[in-house]
């Protein structure tokens, strides 16, 4: 039997983005406070509602739910050098903009940001909204690499230069799901 990969990274956070609002222009800032089950405190994704979220926001494609985005440095920049668009970290409207941590294998996976724990969701993949909101031609350039959605686990503070790990299977006990009709 051949030997399972090693897992991605360690990695690092390059920059770290939050947007008021849908729609609004990210900025830059140097640390952000995960809360488990609502996203970044100040963030247009934070869900500051009574009771857990929601795991669906309506219908249609943008409709799934996630904590923080992340996006991969080394996206940003064969995107600039195989379709000669140049995206700035703001501009890609991810959260986190990472380097040295592959991301696609994240997802289902548990991984540690300084003291926060995330599970990766799902890929971020590239929409019309973000095209619109940017520049034509990013779906194309980002997809499979637009990088990834993910659920914050254990909450705590992301700085700019923490480092990213991916935890062992085993490092957080599941429980076993629970039946439909417990009749």
């Amino acid at each position: 039997m051949a030997a399972a990969p090693p897992p991605p990274g360690p990695g690092r956070v390059l920059s770290l983005h939050l947007a008021a609002g849908p729609g609004e222009p990210t900025f830059r800032v140097e640390r952000a406070r995960a809360v488990t089950g609502r996203g970044l405190a100040g963030d247009r994704n934070y869900w500051a509602g009574e009771g857990p979220r929601p795991r669906r926001r309506g219908t249609g494609r943008a409709s799934g739910v996630c904590d923080v985005t992340l996006i991969e440095a080394e996206s940003l920049e064969a995107l600039a050098r195989e379709h000669g668009i140049a995206l700035t970290p703001a501009e890609c409207r991810r959260n986190l903009v990472c380097r040295d941590i592959r991301l696609n294998p994240l997802v289902d996976h548990e991984f540690r940001i300084g003291a926060v724990i995330l599970r990766g969701l799902k890929l971020s993949e590239p929409c019309a909204r973000l095209e619109q909101l940017v520049r034509p031609g990013l779906i194309r350039g980002l997809l499979h690499r637009g990088g990834l959605r993910a659920e914050v686990v254990s909450g705590g503070t992301i700085r700019v230069g923490d480092r990213i790990r991916p935890l062992p299977h085993h490092a957080r006990p599941r429980l076993p799901p629970v039946p439909a009709d417990l009749s």
